[in-house]
């Protein structure tokens, strides 16, 4: 990465950091004191990338109508939680993951400059470009669908990024990218926020305690949603040292089920959960979890649940 080109970019974006069209407006919704930021890109753009450079920021509490993920790139910042009525330290370094809708604020005072670059994505383009991809991780497929069962969720991520990881050199070719826009710049952005977010992903399932903890039958279960698109019995045998009739045992003791129910339970729950909360189509979620041949899944589906994936839809 050129050293002159990434501080030029920085300093362009920070300069453009007050002139966004930070549009807060009351919550159409009512009942909530938050206003609402739209999207702060151009109307054609789905991701961007956004950046804060000075010695003090005491933003408005606000929600906003996108997913984001700030790093603090410079400094230590704040970051004002709905969800926990406090404020949290970002330490630098850190990365913070909101949903559509998360209630937010920045703050930060210093000597220095302090530096937050943010990385933003609207979230129809989110929902139906990135999410298949992060469905192998629960807890963060959770994370990007509750903005779809609970339009007020204020869960957010937070993660701490080595200095050495990749997601960094990604995070400058951004603001590069960004900065300097060309013809071809939104598919640029876009394939390095796809790349992005599966180094996140991971970084997050490495920092996941509870992959480690638990009894045998819930690490057993957590490897299986984590797989469900191929886990086998043999694959549980290897990851956890014991015999696949050992392994069988263990589930049909303490779950009253055998591995193939379980596997069929836990896709057809996944299967579910993406059907009522995203646009995919079915074939896709059917590929998503497991069932490459679409006949197999909706066979599969018929089975567990007793109806078709259509009529299931128009039940709930």
């Amino acid at each position: 990465m050129d050293q002159k080109l990434l501080k030029e970019s920085i300093q362009k974006l920070g300069d453009d950091f007050p002139n966004l069209p930070w549009n807060f407006r009351p919550d159409p919704s009512g009942g909530r004191n938050a206003a609402i930021s739209q999207w702060l890109g151009e109307e054609k753009e789905e991701v961007m990338a956004c950046l804060f450079k000075g010695k003090k920021i005491h933003e408005e509490f606000h929600r906003q109508d996108f997913f984001f993920i700030n790093f603090a790139y410079q400094g230590d910042y704040q970051a004002l939680s709905a969800r926990f009525d406090n404020e949290i330290t970002l330490k630098e370094g850190d990365c913070y993951i909101g949903q559509p809708y998360n209630g937010y604020a920045l703050r930060g005072c210093s000597d220095d400059d302090i530096i937050i670059a943010g990385i933003l994505i609207r979230k129809d383009v989110f929902f139906s470009e990135y999410l298949a991809p992060l469905t192998s991780e629960p807890e963060m497929l959770h994370f990007f669908l509750e903005p779809r069962i609970d339009r007020f969720s204020d869960e957010f991520i937070r993660l701490r990024i080595g200095w050495d990881d990749a997601i960094w050199d990604l995070l400058d070719m951004m603001i590069v990218e960004y900065a300097h826009k060309q013809e071809d710049t939104q598919k640029v952005m876009k394939a390095l926020a796809f790349s992005m977010l599966m180094l996140l992903a991971r970084k997050y399932s490495s920092t996941e305690c509870k992959r480690s903890e638990g009894s045998l039958l819930d690490r057993i279960l957590y490897y299986m949603e984590r797989h469900l698109d191929s886990v086998t019995l043999s694959d549980l045998s290897s990851e956890f040292g014991y015999h696949p009739n050992y392994i069988s045992s263990v589930l049909h003791k303490k779950s009253g089920s055998t591995f193939s129910q379980m596997l069929l339970k836990l896709r057809m729950q996944r299967a579910v959960l993406m059907m009522k909360h995203t646009e995919l189509p079915i074939e896709q979620i059917a590929d998503i979890v497991g069932y490459h041949n679409p006949s197999n899944f909706y066979k599969a589906f018929r089975t567990f649940y007793g109806v078709s994936p259509r009529n299931y839809l128009e039940r709930v």
